[in-house]
């Protein structure tokens, strides 16, 4: 069993490197597609350019994030994620770097629809639209999950000790 689990945890990584490689990808474009705008001329298209930039660049951060929480918590901390504390904690790790990237988008995906094409609007009203009832939904999970690691304190203190792992 040992060998199998040693599996998962070099599957964990890979994934985590492969991540990392797509955020490394996403920040060169976007650096690459910021330069091209800073040197040329700049207009509106520039602008846009720019704006395309920010929106490669909150997928890289995303990217990034998903990788050093699946180091953090499938490699380093081996964690089992199947109480409520480390639960919490891992969905509240995923979903803030979700929510922000979304927000982003939505921002990026409105700014290119005014300047572009404005019947595209609606989409973009969508997912800033879904990107706050995700953002609610996270609320009322934390509240009730808050509510179940109350019963259960030594899985707050086990999680605190898995913690210790990566200081």
């Amino acid at each position: 069993m040992k060998v199998l689990w040693r599996c998962f945890t070099i599957v964990h990584g890979l994934m985590a490197a492969l991540f990392t490689c797509a955020a490394l990808m996403l920040i060169a474009i976007a650096a690459r597609t910021g330069w091209t705008a800073f040197t040329g001329q700049w207009n509106e298209a520039s602008a846009q350019s720019i704006i395309e930039a920010l929106g490669l660049l909150a997928g890289a951060v995303v990217a990034i994030q998903i990788a050093e929480t699946i180091v953090e918590e499938e490699v380093i901390r081996e964690a089992d994620v199947s109480g409520p504390t480390r639960v919490r904690r891992f969905m509240s790790r995923f979903l803030v770097v979700v929510v922000v990237a979304l927000a982003i988008e939505g921002l990026v995906a409105t700014f290119k629809a005014l300047h572009q094409d404005p019947s595209q609007l609606w989409f973009a009203a969508g997912l800033i639209a879904s990107t706050a009832m995700l953002l609610a939904a996270w609320g009322v999970f934390v509240h009730l999950n808050r509510s179940a690691e109350e019963l259960e304190p030594e899985a707050m203190e086990k999680a605190k000790r898995e913690d210790a792992k990566i200081q």
